[in-house]
């Protein structure tokens, strides 16, 4: 199988297109101090179904590391994890290193109003945001970075 991946990017936030308002109430909170563990669980939790597998086994040390470099927003429905979004400052982009949502909380509108909230911040950080997603990821991953408005500038094969 043939992995595509597809590198998008914002360069104004004027770009950034709303989110529809969420079916459920959820807040986005900041992980401050960074918390190694917080990041492990996004990276192995959210990740399970799409193939993340990179990082898995690495130690707390390098997690913390990890957490440490990154900036990390937590999404909490009704008091439990629903996802999470890691945003990396270099220079005067930010990327959205990591995103995701649990699958039992999709179809709710909390991709797209985490996906907006990461790229309002990320705009208070610098001045491009970008991500990159491929076919291993969320069948939705791809659409919801368009509808926020991300435009893409590279295909990978």
């Amino acid at each position: 199988m043939t992995v595509v991946t597809t590198f998008l990017e914002l360069t104004d936030p004027a770009g950034i297109r709303p989110a529809r308002e969420p079916l459920v109430g959820a807040e986005i909170v900041a992980i401050d101090p960074p918390d190694g563990e917080v990041n492990r669980w996004g990276y192995e939790v959210v990740g399970a179904d799409w193939s993340w597998a990179d990082h898995l086994g690495r130690g707390d040390e390098w997690w913390q590391a990890h957490a440490e470099e990154v900036e990390t927003w937590l999404l909490v429905v009704d008091g439990e994890r629903a996802g999470y979004v890691e945003l990396r400052p270099e220079g005067g982009d930010v990327e959205i290193a990591y995103f995701g949502v649990l699958p039992r909380f999709h179809g709710l509108g909390l991709g797209g109003r985490l996906l907006e909230f990461a790229l309002r911040r990320g705009f208070e950080l610098g001045t491009r945001v970008w991500v990159h997603t491929c076919t291993l990821d969320g069948p939705h991953a791809l659409a919801n970075y368009r509808s926020r408005g991300l435009v893409p500038y590279r295909v990978a094969r």
